[in-house]
């Protein structure tokens, strides 16, 4: 029995250090260009942001954004 719940132990914390460490989502991907030449940046790394925040490249400069929605949403 005590042998079983050393396997399990060890089997959990196995998987635990296999989880991604941070945020679980990525950023989104930037089809658009800006033209400026040097965009300003709001941002450089994900620790300048706020907590439920990401510092992502945008379409012109890096700004912190947040989480996309689960699922899409459509407005009419």
């Amino acid at each position: 029995m005590k042998s079983v719940a050393a396997l399990l132990l060890v089997g959990m914390l196995i998987l635990w250090t296999e989880l991604p460490a941070g945020s679980a989502w990525s950023c989104p991907i930037v089809r658009i260009t800006c033209a400026m030449l040097n965009p300003p940046n709001q941002c450089y790394i994900d620790q300048q942001c706020p907590r439920s925040k990401k510092c992502c490249k945008t379409f012109c400069g890096r700004k912190c954004i947040s989480r996309p929605p689960p699922f899409p949403v459509f407005h009419v």
